[in-house]
């Protein structure tokens, strides 16, 4: 055997030299190009014209290929197309490492992992290497004794994309060792070597990448000492283990998520490593409901196979996203932590739901969400938003109801005249006020039948008339949700009143409902607002 080659390498290498022929892989279910995938030695893929290029300029090359045809470089990210995208895509161009700097839920860590996507589909490396030796330029001292050992014989493999992707996410018990590697002293032992020979490394994460794109979530999250340890291989590309040097020329693309006021304020991010990344891109929010509507359309799981069909009006998709826009200017939740869009995607799903379940209760086939399942979306909100003090004081729960009220409210000026202007909203409501101003009110149980939500809402004078002449509903079921949804926005404007129970609410005239509500109430200044039912369910 040849002397340059030692204990674990040797056997290694020894696999290689005893092989009479060339290795084939199956690449069948994964091969697009099946003449490059056939080479399986070197002598081959140099015959073949193949040329390396770094990782940078093959993102770079296949971006601008993408772009001159015309084609999404991000299908499916919403609401970045003149923001975020231009930026990430000049960043590529310019061979820059990145980072994504953004609240939860803004597509951060979706975006990174698209980033493959523009990688060639294969690539050939050293078959053995643990650092995807590149064959015309290895770097690890395994792949140049292989190469100098069988020359064009050496045996080649073909890198998928997919596997030239990783990802970690920053914690505080992430190590050195995790990321780049550490001296293994068994091996060094068995090998007989010192700790400065590259072969006791055991490899971490990021060589393992080599030659392709590797990602840290959260960086904040990553402890001072181990952020050193990314410096020389975003820069100098020498990699440091217990104090000895290994020049180790890395090609890799390195990518990095944060919350903006974790990475600028915290101080935990040190300036080399900020230095050394040369592109921040701030992520954002949808800035209309349209775009919000369309994303949660996207995600959201709606279609539900058998079973029911739910109808859902499009009112109510804007109401859903109108809840994230009030969560993210509410002064009860702390906007440092933001309000993910994973918020709107469980709401929309949660009302689905409680379609779906009332429709199963009653033997229904097919139905259409009502303004009264919104009470089934709370858990959505509650799980989702992060109170202030404020926050904490009213109750996660009111802050629920507070925010799906004052979204109705917002959208309900959208379809009817503003019933809050008093000169001219008003008039359309006249009748129903009346009718409730007589003594009258109206009881809706979130499970009744259809038949039976339909005829209470009709018996309510004036109200089909004002709803049949304002929207013209596609159904009836449609059009009795919406009856539902004018009578929502005349209590949210504090034009009738309501009462919560456990299994029901009852809408009713505003001052009757006040004295119902006090007429238990024996010593009025012994109250306390936030114990009483009557304050508890008009918040």
């Amino acid at each position: 055997m040849d002397p340059r080659f030692h204990g674990e390498d040797e056997m290694r290498v020894a696999r290689f030299l005893t092989v009479s022929e060339p290795h084939t892989l199956n690449l069948t279910c994964f091969m697009t190009s099946s003449r490059l995938t056939d080479i399986h030695t070197f002598g081959q893929l140099k015959a073949s014209g193949y040329r390396v290029i770094g990782v940078k300029d093959e993102l770079r090359k296949n971006l601008i290929a993408r772009l001159r045809k015309g084609e999404r470089v991000f299908p499916g990210i919403i609401g970045f197309d003149t923001t975020v995208i231009p930026q990430i895509q000049n960043a590529i161009l310019g061979r820059h490492d990145l980072i994504l700097l953004g609240l939860r839920g803004q597509a951060k860590s979706r975006i990174i992992r698209m980033l493959p996507q523009l990688l060639d589909e294969y690539i050939p490396f050293v078959r053995g290497s643990e650092v995807n030796d590149d064959p015309f330029n290895p770097i690890s001292k395994f792949a140049r004794n292989l190469i100098a050992a069988k020359g064009d014989d050496t045996p080649i493999d073909w890198l998928h994309r997919d596997e030239r992707y990783n990802e970690k996410l920053a914690t505080p018990d992430t190590t050195i060792a995790d990321l780049i590697g550490d001296i293994d002293p068994i091996k060094a032992a068995n090998l007989r070597l010192t700790y400065a020979d590259e072969e006791v490394i055991h490899f971490g994460i990021i060589p393992r990448t080599n030659r392709g794109l590797f990602a840290i979530n959260e960086l904040p999250d990553l402890q001072p000492r181990i952020q050193v340890g990314l410096l020389n291989i975003m820069e100098e590309q020498d990699i440091q283990i217990r104090g000895f040097n290994v020049r180790f020329p890395l090609d890799v693309m390195m990518i990095f998520s944060a919350n903006p006021e974790d990475y600028t304020n915290r101080g935990s991010i040190i300036t080399p490593l900020k230095d050394r990344i040369d592109s921040q891109i701030i992520t954002h929010y949808p800035k209309t409901i349209e775009i919000g509507v369309q994303i949660t359309s996207q995600e959201a799981w709606q279609e539900r196979g058998e079973g029911v069909k739910v109808h859902v009006p499009a009112y109510f998709r804007e109401i859903v996203e109108q809840i994230a826009f009030e969560a993210r200017a509410s002064e009860y939740v702390d906007q440092k932590s933001g309000v993910s869009v994973r918020l709107t995607r469980a709401a929309l799903e949660d009302l689905i739901s409680a379609a779906e379940r009332r429709a199963l209760v009653n033997g229904e086939t097919e139905t259409t969400v009502r303004i009264s399942d919104f009470i089934s979306v709370e858990p959505a909100i509650t799980g989702k938003v992060e109170l202030v003090y404020e926050g904490e004081q009213e109750g996660a729960q009111n802050v629920a109801r507070l925010l799906i009220g004052r979204s109705i409210k917002t959208i309900f000026t959208t379809y009817f005249p503003d019933p809050g202007d008093k000169k001219t909203g008003r008039s359309p409501y006249q009748a129903l006020l009346t009718w409730f101003t007589q003594g009258n009110n109206l009881v809706i149980n979130p499970d009744m039948p259809f038949e039976a939500y339909q005829r209470a809402l009709c018996g309510v004078a004036g109200l089909p008339e004002l709803v049949a002449a304002r929207m013209k509903p596609a159904s009836p079921g449609e059009a009795a949700t919406t009856m539902e949804f004018v009578l929502e926005a005349l209590h949210q404007n504090s034009l009738i009143g309501k009462d919560f129970a456990e299994s029901a609410t009852s809408y009713s005239d505003m001052m009757g409902s006040m004295l119902s509500s006090l007429g238990s109430i024996e010593d009025d200044d012994d109250v306390d607002p936030e114990d009483d039912d009557f304050y508890r369910g008009r918040r």
